[in-house]
């Protein structure tokens, strides 16, 4: 290697270690922020249970993970299956994949007729679109629950319409819960899919028209393989969001019927037993961490797809 190749591979290396002495202040800030808290309840979901709400230090045991999916019989101390928590989490689990799946439905053709609209009126759009996030998510839930309750807009429009003799109890049940949630997330799936259609070439869909394709075909040929990106962004944004819910079941569930976010408040509350709401948390982020990773597999491959 010549003098002047070492003169530059040194000074290289030693901008590397510039840059890396720069970014440790921001990396250990990051890591007493984020990773240290997760850190603190991974601990916790591993230790015994303390007597009054808190955890015996330094005292470990697997009871916590156990309790998750399973539970003694008081009597015989038998073990079963914990069907509350499978309850929970497939009511949370599946609350969450319908809530995405109708916000897909409602916001595809809000996000594709925004995309055609002349760039003022779009931007008109696309604002109005944002103001619910100007609310607070409590008040926007109390405003859904103003909507559905018995005496609310849907059960009065259907008693005076005639379609019902009496209100429909849909308040303090999975339809209130799923109601408030569309409503709350409805907003996180139109942004990210408009982002996508308004980059789309529409003389790729005048093409499709001209070679005899169909609106279903143009639409399942042309337009949603365009727009993929934004569906799997669109569905992530709301899917995690919705599987970790607290205020919009405990205000339209009434408390009876509970998600994850408010089981592993009761186990940190009312139940006192930390390592099960730490392991119930750490549950949760697993299941977060997956949804995630399926995004960034399909984003890559995206990406690889148009390299090609």
């Amino acid at each position: 290697m010549s003098d002047a190749a070492r003169i530059a591979e040194e000074a290289r290396r030693a901008d590397i270690r510039t840059r890396w002495w720069l970014t440790t202040p921001a990396l250990v800030i990051l890591f007493i922020a984020a990773v240290g808290p997760l850190f603190v309840v991974l601990l916790f979901s591993l230790m015994v249970k303390g007597d009054y709400g808190d955890v015996k230090y330094w005292q470990f045991s697997g009871d916590g993970w156990f309790s998750v999916f399973f539970e003694r019989d008081i009597f015989d101390d038998s073990v079963g299956l914990a069907q509350a928590h499978v309850e929970i989490l497939w009511r949370s689990v599946k609350l969450s994949l319908i809530t995405t799946l109708l916000t897909l439905l409602i916001g595809f053709p809000t996000a594709y007729y925004i995309s055609i609209q002349p760039p003022k009126k779009r931007d008109l759009l696309v604002f109005m679109i944002t103001i619910p996030f100007w609310t607070n998510i409590l008040i926007r839930t109390f405003a859904m629950q103003e909507v559905i309750r018995n005496e609310g807009v849907i059960n009065t429009l259907l008693v005076w319409s005639g379609l019902i003799d009496k209100p429909i109890q849909i308040m303090y049940t999975d339809w209130a819960i799923f109601f408030g949630m569309v409503y709350v997330y409805l907003p996180l799936m139109v942004l990210p899919l408009y982002a996508s259609m308004e980059k789309i070439d529409f003389r790729l869909v005048e093409a499709g028209y001209d070679l005899y394709a169909g609106r279903f075909q143009v639409l399942r040929r042309v337009i949603i393989p365009l727009v993929k990106p934004g569906i799997v962004a669109g569905s992530i944004l709301v899917f995690i969001p919705s599987l970790g819910a607290y205020v919009t079941p405990r205000v339209l569930g009434g408390g009876k019927n509970l998600m994850l976010g408010n089981l592993i408040d009761l186990q940190f509350g009312q139940g006192k037993n930390w390592p099960l709401g730490a392991a119930l948390s750490i549950t949760l982020l697993i299941i977060v961490t997956v949804a995630l990773l399926v995004y960034v597999r399909n984003a890559s491959q995206q990406g690889s797809g148009h390299g090609h």
